[in-house]
């Protein structure tokens, strides 16, 4: 039985299925995964008692399938950083640029008529900067660390050092979760326009995907990855925005 008080994060770390039912209610399992179910269903008026039907529903119908028989809260902290590399890392490196490219395109075609994607492209910009940073910082510094942390013990860095590098993730993964909220809001949840060119609706399905692929990166990282390096207990989510 689903408790009330289970946090988002422990939510999806126990069945990574859950996030379709969490997303269908607007509940914020990724930077907002330190809520319990309780508390984020308060916020949004939504019956608690609704939302827990549907998990459970859910957990019959899709069973806890995870990568190689084990989920993420099984991998060792190696494991986990190996695969946010391969999987998310080089996803947003292929696929921020080509998006970068489609709003040029669109805001071209579409921007006198749509005035709101000049504000799509002027948020997504800084957007893509800050998590190409961002990325940078996890793969020299932070990822490193923590991968000769486990392998030796301590790595020469002790779990307060990387207290801080892990709150500055955090904070950053806010910033990215508030820009994917504006840019759902912009495009009416990525809805095309009846008079959408095939360069507009390949955007809109980019942008969405793009936000499924960030809420299961962040959610990894947040609500398993950081609370494991830090020695803590896996779930409780991160900073207050996926495997």
């Amino acid at each position: 039985m689903i408790a009330p008080t289970t946090t988002l994060g422990e939510l999806v770390v126990e069945n990574p299925a859950r996030s379709r039912v969490l997303e269908k209610f607007g509940l914020d399992y990724c930077c907002g995964g330190k809520a319990t179910l309780g508390e984020a269903c308060a916020r949004k008026a939504l019956p608690v008692d609704s939302v827990v039907r549907e998990l459970d529903a859910s957990d019959a119908t899709y069973r806890r399938t995870p990568l190689d028989g084990r989920g993420p809260g099984d991998w060792s902290l190696t494991e986990i950083v190996d695969h946010i590399e391969r999987t998310h890392h080089d996803y947003l490196r292929a696929e921020l640029p080509r998006l970068s490219g489609l709003l040029d395109k669109v805001v071209r075609a579409h921007g006198d008529n749509s005035p709101y994607l000049h504000t799509l492209r002027d948020t997504f910009e800084p957007f893509r900067a800050d998590l190409e940073q961002h990325m940078a910082k996890e793969e020299k510094v932070l990822f490193p660390w923590i991968r000769r942390n486990e392998a030796t013990g301590t790595g020469g860095v002790s779990l307060a050092s990387l207290g801080n590098p892990i709150a500055v993730m955090e904070a950053e993964h806010e910033d990215a979760g508030a820009a994917l909220e504006e840019f759902r809001a912009l495009t009416n949840g990525y809805v095309a326009p009846p008079t959408a060119c095939g360069t507009f609706r390949a955007l809109l399905d980019a942008l969405a995907t793009l936000e499924q692929d960030m809420h299961r990166h962040v959610h990894l990282e947040n609500s398993v990855l950081f609370p494991r390096a830090l020695g803590g207990k896996v779930g409780g989510g991160g900073g207050g925005g996926a495997a």
